[in-house]
């Protein structure tokens, strides 16, 4: 079975290397040079030179030359790992197994953009880890495997990340040889359990301190490495928020923004509801009790 592998970041790295670990015959790599949008992009080009495989650079990956090119390669099956770039209908068509994707959400909830950033600044609890048959519509192909996964109020994105990742390793090793084999179950989504997170701008990561101290805290934690950071404004100044620390200060008659104590050069401020300490911030911010953001 004949895969070639289509992915430009850092997920799209770690799973390409165990599907070549677990005996998958990746035989081409489509990938892009760089991201100007991607703070976790990774060129997969350095895998394809290490294992002497056919790679190609493509911005859009439905032109004519790169759709030749792929024909050419004759792929039985297509992996689509970490791509957020319209895949259009001809290259649906081309391998006979189809074209695998990947989502982390529980599809058909969560489809669309950003999701471990959405799903963790939301606040929610549980995610998983989705692989499924591409068709023309987003995110909404049969599924091939789902596994749940669990979120503590101390993850941050990596561990978020990281934990997802682990999941999709096992989940390739078991679907891999089945689809080899002709006997992979595939369940379809039900369209009317779906709901679509639209793309994250730069203003979803300014910390508003009218917002709750538990809103910015999982705000921070949703942009935290390996993505931008979340961020505040500070006398004309850019500060990225890379750790907080959630209060419940009941100090009613205190106005949001408000620094109401400074311990190690941590400081603590006044929420919408409650107060947030910044613990890890970039770069340094030296303030005093009573100033305000």
């Amino acid at each position: 079975m004949k895969i070639l592998f289509i992915g430009n970041l850092e997920f799209s790295f770690k799973t390409l290397l165990a599907t070549l670990e677990f005996g998958g015959n990746v035989v081409g790599i489509c990938t892009t040079k760089n991201s100007v949008f991607n703070s976790d992009f990774c060129d997969l080009s350095q895998v394809a030179k290490s294992k002497k495989i056919p790679f190609l650079y493509v911005k859009d990956i439905n032109t004519t030359y790169n759709l030749n090119w792929i024909k050419r390669i004759n792929p039985d099956v297509i992996f689509c790992f970490g791509w957020s770039r319209l895949i259009k209908k001809e290259l649906l068509s081309i391998p006979k197994l189809g074209i695998i994707g990947y989502h982390p959400a529980p599809l058909p909830l969560n489809r669309g953009r950003h999701p471990i950033i959405w799903t963790i600044a939301l606040g929610l609890k549980e995610t998983a880890s989705t692989f499924f048959l591409m068709d023309t519509g987003a995110d909404s192909g049969d599924i091939i495997s789902k596994k749940k996964i669990l979120i503590k109020n101390s993850d941050k994105a990596r561990d978020v990340y990281d934990r997802i990742t682990n999941s999709a390793f096992k989940q390739i090793k078991y679907f891999l040889p089945r689809l080899e084999n002709n006997s992979l179950k595939k369940v379809k989504q039900n369209n009317a359990l779906s709901n679509f997170w639209r793309k994250r701008t730069i203003k979803d990561g300014i910390i508003d301190w009218r917002m709750s101290s538990r809103s910015i805290h999982n705000l921070v934690r949703a942009l935290s490495e390996p993505y931008v950071g979340a961020e505040f404004i500070y006398k004309d100044k850019n500060y990225k928020v890379w750790t907080t620390y959630q209060l419940k200060h009941k100090l009613l008659n205190y106005e949001p923004g408000k620094v109401i104590e400074v311990n190690n050069n941590c400081p603590t401020i006044k929420c919408g509801e409650g107060a947030i300490k910044l613990i890890n911030v970039k770069p340094k911010i030296y303030l005093q009790k009573g100033e305000y953001l």
